[in-house]
């Protein structure tokens, strides 16, 4: 007899097959279908400190817990943490640091991730050195004696570059320090960063897990057992934790994870090759692209591309915002991964928070802009990014 899907086995069942029943048992009292939502704040007690393993749902909510056994199952890891925020997740890796300690990352990282860096854990003495990720001899040479975290994304947020995850977290090895990965665009359907090395993964559930554009949540996994038992205490600590109907959503959307991204996957390569033939773009950033310079690293640690891409027009900071603010289809706004397509400028928006002159030494232009493909007809996606383009910069 095969072993139950429900109970998270990474190598047992197939990734479609996980993705709706990895951590999700049947309710054994009920025998309802779907995880329940234990919306409870506290839990009956046998005798004092005699519990039925919860007793606050801060520490831990049965509902959480499945999302949690389901996110680590997709991620092929042994331990999964939810928050309440990918942010929280963050937090929650920056919370290993002490004073005095170095974190070396990504010169286009994401802006929220960019501002907690440098406008929080900086005041407290934690050193950040920015780089460019592609290049492995950077990496090292940024490397320190008191570095202790490699903070990756890859594809990165807005520009699409790709990190060899293997060899960077070989470089973080050789120092000793913890390697840590943003697997958000990707989601690990397409990449499973813990496969390449890395210690820990980390999720916006906002975006594709969610995939609606109605949840806001974060993710850790991680093989460690030690790390794990560390994000357990400051998920607890300090508080950042999902309500159980935000785990119920997320589950809810890794159901339906693997159809989505083929779709988000087909689009935004389709779209990405009619945006490289057009006369008001620039540059179009996305690793599906042969002519994209990570194109192949790409190819050897992701199984398809992702619904992200980024494209430059040649326009001012004023023409691109006219054109991000004419689509119809499109919608203008922040977040991404959900089923409709989005589009936004990340100078005024997502990466406001990095200054100007950061920004465009990192290669964020004022004729940036970032779309999350969605699952519409794709040539109705064409047709709107065109009519756009007529109307601001024709």
């Amino acid at each position: 007899m095969t072993d139950d899907p429900a109970d998270g086995d990474a190598d047992a069942f197939r990734f479609e097959t996980r993705s709706i029943h990895a951590g999700q048992a049947p309710d054994e009292e009920t025998g309802a279908l779907m995880t329940p939502i234990h919306a409870n704040s506290t839990y009956k007690q046998d005798a004092p400190g005699e519990h039925r393993g919860y007793e606050y749902s801060r520490t831990g909510n049965p509902t959480r817990t499945d999302l949690e056994n389901n996110l680590a199952s997709l991620e092929g890891g042994e331990y999964g943490r939810a928050f309440s925020s990918g942010m929280g997740a963050i937090n929650t890796v920056l919370n290993l640091l002490e004073s005095g300690d170095h974190v070396v990352t990504g010169e286009d990282v994401y802006g929220g991730t960019h501002r907690i860096f440098t406008q929080v854990y900086e005041k407290y003495d934690v050193e950040f050195t920015f780089v460019d990720m592609t290049d492995v001899d950077e990496i090292a040479a940024a490397m320190q004696d008191n570095t202790e975290l490699l903070w990756l994304e890859s594809p990165t947020n807005p520009l699409m570059s790709i990190v060899d995850i293997e060899a960077a977290s070989d470089v973080a090895h050789d120092h000793d320090a913890l390697c840590a990965i943003d697997n958000t665009f990707a989601t690990p359907y397409l990449q499973r960063p813990l496969e390449h090395g890395a210690d820990i993964v980390s999720h916006s559930l906002t975006k594709y897990l969610g995939g609606h554009s109605d949840v806001v949540g974060g993710a850790l996994v991680t093989d460690d057992e030690e790390l794990d038992e560390q994000f357990g205490f400051y998920q607890n600590s300090v508080g950042a934790t999902p309500g159980p109907f935000d785990c119920f959503l997320v589950l809810r959307g890794t159901k339906s994870l693997p159809v989505r991204m083929d779709r988000h996957c087909e689009n935004a390569r389709d779209l990405a090759a009619w945006l490289h033939d057009h006369d008001h773009v620039d540059e179009v950033y996305y690793p599906g692209l042969e002519s994209h310079p990570g194109h192949d690293v790409a190819a050897k640690q992701m199984d398809d591309f992702g619904g992200m891409l980024s494209f430059e027009l040649d326009a001012s900071l004023a023409e691109t915002s006219e054109f991000v603010s004419a689509t119809q289809v499109f919608t203008l706004a922040e977040s991404l991964g959900g089923v409709e397509s989005l589009i936004e400028q990340p100078a005024p928006m997502t990466h406001a928070a990095i200054p100007r002159e950061e920004r465009l030494e990192a290669g964020l232009t004022d004729g940036l802009v970032r779309a999350s493909v969605g699952i519409e007809h794709v040539e109705d996606l064409k047709a709107d990014l065109q009519q756009a383009m007529e109307y601001a910069l024709d």
